[in-house]
């Protein structure tokens, strides 16, 4: 049963938990409000646009994709952890995706288990009508584990966020999406 909307820290430790034990061992969670957010995480999360769109905007050009893990969770919805990267492959977002690919296309869903591009470049190229809803800030301490996946500068604190994903008005996918520490100033 997913998180309640209201409540961002449960919906990220829910999240986290699909690829870590331990979710505070991966990182602490705490409510954030746009206000407490330095200007590069503020504008990178406090909206509610796709982060792909964001992240390239921020970054002057593309972002690619690496998946760290996946799963098929037990109520069928697939998943998976993310890196998004620079072109000189300097991490900038860490994330994590739960989606129902039973409520997209077929080939939509086959080309986000391709795992060849962002998933919001894959919605945004297939003119779903998609809305990002539900978005909550966070101010996040990276743990060893959040730490390990986004490099050496990653035991700052940092910024991220949790979102729902509505396909054609259908809550769609889940996201947790975490600014790697000191990507955005």
């Amino acid at each position: 049963m997913a998180a309640a909307p209201s409540d961002p820290v449960r919906r990220a430790r829910d999240l986290a938990g699909l690829f870590h034990a331990d979710p505070d061992v991966f990182a602490r969670f705490a409510p954030a409000v746009p206000d407490e957010l330095p200007a590069g995480p503020r504008q990178l999360l406090a909206h509610a646009s796709h982060m792909t769109v964001a992240m390239e905007r921020f970054h002057g050009g593309p972002v690619s994709l690496a998946v760290a893990a996946r799963t098929t969770c037990a109520d069928g919805r697939y998943a998976r952890e993310i890196l998004l990267a620079r072109p000189d492959g300097r991490v900038v977002q860490y994330c994590v995706v739960r989606i129902d690919l039973r409520e997209l296309p077929a080939a939509d869903a086959a080309a986000i288990r391709a795992e060849s591009a962002p998933l919001g470049r894959i919605l945004i190229d297939a003119g779903l009508l998609c809305e990002v809803q539900q978005v909550s800030l966070l101010r996040v301490r990276a743990g060893p584990e959040l730490a390990a996946l986004c490099g050496p500068a990653s035991t700052a604190e940092t910024f991220g966020r949790v979102a729902t994903i509505g396909v054609a008005g259908q809550a769609t996918v889940e996201l947790l999406e975490i600014v790697a520490p000191g990507s955005a100033g």
